[in-house]
């Protein structure tokens, strides 16, 4: 009984500072966001700098060099439910004397569901162009098993993003963080509605209410065998 009540009130706990971190962290964001938007050209802004502040970039894409990112579901608006598909990663070189990378979460983008294979299509402009969006330490983690997969795989569907591994092998020196592109649709085949941070916090309340039940169902039963057994003793015993 002991072990099981454990285990549930420090699995409820730990569900309830999740909750509390994803609320902590919106509140960061809406605060940063509100502050005056950074021109990544201007300098060679670090991540503290720039960590959830609006931020612009004028430069080029690099196609070439797309990563796109598998297990990223996305709600469909339409039907409420959610669907499969990428987060599409590409390098954007920024205009100037000093050539600098920075990656860019441009979108998501559906997976098909027979073949994983059969990327959907997206286009690229060719040209020097200005992207908004906000500057965040990185993509978000999934789960992943096995090793850093073989860069020069393609296409390069991969589980996450490791910008210290990319910029260990890219050309041009790359900065620390990466944009998540907010400009309206352009019709390139990416959808940019993003999930606010606090999403998911309802569902970790109901798991810590389960951890909760749990431990509480394992002291409702050592109890109540106890008194049976108790009861039963003292018939015994008379």
């Amino acid at each position: 009984m002991l072990v099981v009540l454990a285990i549930g009130i420090m699995a409820g706990r730990w569900q309830l500072g999740r909750a509390d971190q994803k609320i902590i962290l919106a509140n960061q964001i809406s605060a940063m966001a509100a502050r005056e938007q950074i021109d990544l050209n201007a300098k060679n802004w670090t991540l503290s700098e720039t960590e959830f502040r609006p931020v612009r970039a004028r430069g080029r894409f690099l196609p070439n060099e797309v990563v796109w990112l598998d297990n990223r579901p996305s709600l469909k608006p339409q039907t409420g439910q959610t669907q499969s598909g990428f987060y599409v990663l590409m390098p954007f070189l920024l205009d100037g004397q000093e050539k600098r990378l920075v990656w860019v979460n441009r979108g998501w983008a559906p997976r098909n569901n027979q073949d994983r294979l059969i990327l959907p299509s997206i286009t690229t402009p060719k040209e020097s162009v200005v992207i908004e969006g906000i500057a965040l330490a990185g993509p978000g983690r999934v789960l992943e098993l096995g090793n850093q997969p073989n860069s020069q795989a393609s296409p390069r569907i991969q589980q996450n993003l490791d910008l210290t591994y990319e910029a260990g092998r890219m050309v041009y020196p790359q900065l620390p963080f990466i944009i998540r592109q907010n400009d309206p649709d352009e019709g390139d085949g990416l959808s940019r509605i993003w999930p606010v941070a606090t999403t998911g916090v309802d569902r970790h309340y109901a798991y810590a209410f389960q951890w909760f039940s749990l431990g509480a169902a394992a002291l409702a039963f050592w109890f109540t065998t106890g008194f049976m057994r108790y009861r039963n003793q003292g018939k015994s015993s008379s």
